[in-house]
C-alpha cells in the first residue's frame, strides 16, 4: 500500500483536545467515587437518555469504525442482519428482562444464575463473560493501535500504551459516572463522524447517489444474500438465527448492558434507555456499512494502489481525501470510541470481579476494601488487556481472529440457553442445567476442533473425524451450543426433583414494571 500523508498540526490539536476532555471527565467526577455503589452503579443519577446513549456507545467501538466499512467495501450487507435482529427480538423481551434484573440482583448479572441454578451456573457464565471481555478488549486495542499507527506514523505499541493508560485513569478517577457521560459525548461524535464521512464520499462519487447505487448493485455490494437455506455457508438464514441469539445474549446476559439497567432510577427509565440504545445502534451499523459500500464505488472510479487490503481502505480515504481538521476529528472519534467501549468493559469487569469472586472469597469486609479491590481489578485488567493487544500485534491479524473464535466457541456457549431455561421453565433444576452445561462444553469443543484448520494455509483439521466433523458454518456453533443446553438441561432435569423457586426468578412471576 502506498504511504499515506501524516496528520497536520490542526489534526493533532483536535485529537489532544478530545483526549483532554476525556481525562477531564474522569477527574471531574472523582469526588463521588467513595463507595462501590457509586463506583459501579451511581443509581438514579443519570437521565434515561444518557443511559440510552451509553448503551449505544458501549456496543459501538473501533470494531464498528473499522470493521463495518471494510465489510461493506469487500462484500454485501449480510453481516448487518445480526444487528437488524436486535430490535426484532428485544422489542418483545426488554419489558421483562429489565424488571427481572432490577428486582433480583444487586450488581452482578450472574447473581441471577446462582439464585436460579446454583454456583456452577454462576461461575460458568461469569468466567465466560470475563474471557469474552479480555478477548474483545485486546481486539479493540489491537485495531486502534494499527489504525492510528497507519494514520500518524506512530509506533503501534506506543499508541496501545497511551490509550490503555488513559482508559485506566478515567475508570479509576471517575468510575461509572465518567464512563456514562463519556459515552454520551462519544455518541454525538459517532454520528457526526459517520455522517461527515458518508456525505463527503457521496459528493466525491461521479454521478452522485444514483450512480453509486447502480455500481454497488452491479458488483454485488447490496442485499443480504445468499438467501438459500444452507447452514454450512454464511447465508441469510444463518445470520437471522445467529442474530436472534446474539440479541438475547448481549442484552439479556451481558454485564456491560445489565449494569446500565441497574443504574437507572426506575424500571420505566431503564426500559426507555434500552429502547433508545436499541433504536440508535442499528442506524450506526447501517451508516458505517454504507460508508464501506460508498468506498467501493469511489475506488471503482478512482483505483487504489496495488496491494491495498480491505481494512486499510477507510484509513487511506481519511488520510488522502478528507480536509485538514476533519481528519483530526474523525481520528479523535475513533480514539474516543475505543476509550468509551473499553472503559465500560473495564468497569463491568471490575464489578464482576468484586461481586462474583472477591466478595465471595472475603465476605463481611468494609465497603472501602471492596472499592479498593474494584480499582485494583481495573488496573490489573487494563494491563492484561494491553498485554493481549500487544500479543495480537505480534501475532498479526490472522492470529487475532483465531484466538477470538477459540474463546467464544469454547467458553461462551450455552449462556442464552441457561438464561432461557431459567426464566421460562419452573421444572428445570440445578442438576439438569449442570449436566446441560457439561454437554455444551463437550459439544463446542468437538465442533471447534473438527472444523478448524491447524494453520491458516493448511487444510488439515485440529481433529479430523471424517464424516463426523462439524459441517455447518461456525456462526451456527454458538446457536447449537444454546440449544444443547436447553435440550439436555430440560431432559436431565426430569430425572431430579422439581425445584422450589422464588416466583420472581421466572417470567410468569414478574409483575408489569412501573
Amino acid at each position: 500500500m502506498a504511504p499515506m500523508n501524516h496528520l497536520h498540526l490542526v489534526d493533532y490539536l483536535i485529537i489532544l483536545i478530545v483526549l483532554g476532555a476525556t481525562l477531564y471527565l474522569g477527574f471531574r467526577f472523582s469526588g463521588r467515587q467513595k463507595s462501590t455503589e457509586n463506583f459501579f452503579l451511581s443509581k438514579g443519577h443519570f437521565p434515561w437518555w444518557a443511559l440510552g446513549l451509553s448503551l449505544l456507545s458501549t456496543l459501538i467501538s473501533s470494531i464498528t469504525f473499522l470493521g463495518y466499512p471494510a465489510q461493506g467495501y469487500s462484500s454485501n450487507w449480510i453481516l448487518l442482519v445480526q444487528g437488524l435482529m436486535v430490535p426484532v427480538v428485544l422489542m418483545g423481551t426488554i419489558w421483562f428482562i429489565v424488571p427481572l434484573y432490577r428486582k433480583v440482583i444487586g450488581l452482578s448479572t450472574y447473581e441471577y444464575f446462582e439464585k436460579r441454578f446454583g454456583l456452577f451456573a454462576r461461575y460458568y457464565s461469569s468466567s465466560s463473560f470475563v474471557l469474552r471481555q479480555f478477548a474483545g478488549m485486546g481486539t479493540v486495542l489491537f485495531l486502534i493501535a494499527v489504525a492510528i499507527g497507519k494514520l500518524t506514523g506512530m509506533n503501534d505499541y506506543l499508541i496501545l500504551v497511551i490509550v490503555s493508560f488513559v482508559l485506566v485513569i478515567v475508570n479509576l478517577k471517575g468510575g461509572i459516572t465518567a464512563v456514562i457521560w463519556l459515552d454520551v459525548f462519544q455518541g454525538f461524535m459517532l454520528f457526526a463522524s459517520g455522517i461527515i464521512c458518508l456525505s463527503i464520499l457521496l459528493l466525491s462519487i461521479k454521478g452522485g447517489v444514483t450512480e453509486a447505487v447502480s455500481i454497488a448493485s452491479a458488483n454485488g455490494r447490496t442485499g443480504f444474500g445468499p438467501y438459500r437455506t444452507d447452514l454450512s455457508q454464511l447465508t441469510l438464514p444463518v445470520m437471522i438465527i445467529n442474530g436472534a441469539f446474539y440479541a438475547i445474549q448481549k442484552y439479556g446476559t451481558d454485564q456491560t448492558v445489565v449494569q446500565r439497567y441497574l443504574a437507572a432510577k426506575t424500571d420505566r427509565s431503564a426500559i426507555r434507555a434500552s429502547l433508545l440504545g436499541i433504536s440508535l445502534t442499528v442506524p450506526v451499523w447501517v451508516l458505517f456499512m454504507l460508508i464501506g459500500t460508498a468506498l467501493f464505488v469511489f475506488y471503482k472510479q478512482n483505483p487504489l494502489p496495488a496491494g491495498t487490503k480491505a481494512e486499510e481502505v477507510f484509513p487511506y480515504f481519511m488520510m488522502t481525501q478528507l480536509p485538514t481538521g476533519i481528519t483530526g476529528f474523525i481520528v479523535a472519534a475513533l480514539v474516543s470510541a475505543a476509550i468509551c467501549s473499553l472503559s465500560a468493559d473495564l468497569n463491568s469487569m471490575a464489578a464482576v470481579g468484586v461481586e462474583d469472586y472477591y466478595r465471595r472469597i472475603n465476605p463481611g469486609k468494609d465497603d472501602k476494601q471492596y472499592l479498593l479491590a474494584g480499582k485494583l481489578i481495573v488496573v490489573i485488567s487494563g494491563i492484561l488487556a494491553a498485554a493481549i493487544g500487544a500479543l495480537y500485534l505480534y501475532i498479526g491479524n490472522e492470529g487475532v481472529l483465531g484466538v477470538i473464535f477459540t474463546i467464544y466457541a469454547i467458553f461462551s456457549g450455552g449462556i442464552v440457553g441457561i438464561f432461557l431455561l431459567g426464566i421460562l421453565s419452573a421444572r428445570v433444576n440445578r442438576q439438569g442445567v449442570n449436566i446441560g452445561i457439561i454437554a455444551c462444553i463437550l459439544f463446542t469443543s468437538y465442533a471447534f476442533l473438527t472444523s478448524t484448520p491447524i494453520g491458516v494455509k493448511e487444510k488439515k483439521l485440529l481433529l479430523d473425524l471424517g464424516p463426523y466433523n462439524f459441517k455447518h458454518h461456525k456462526l451456527m456453533l454458538g446457536v447449537y451450543s444454546h440449544l444443547v443446553v436447553i435440550l439436555v438441561g430440560y431432559i436431565a432435569s426430569l430425572f431430579f426433583p422439581k425445584p422450589v423457586l422464588d416466583r420472581n426468578l421466572l417470567y410468569s412471576g414478574l409483575k408489569p414494571s412501573k
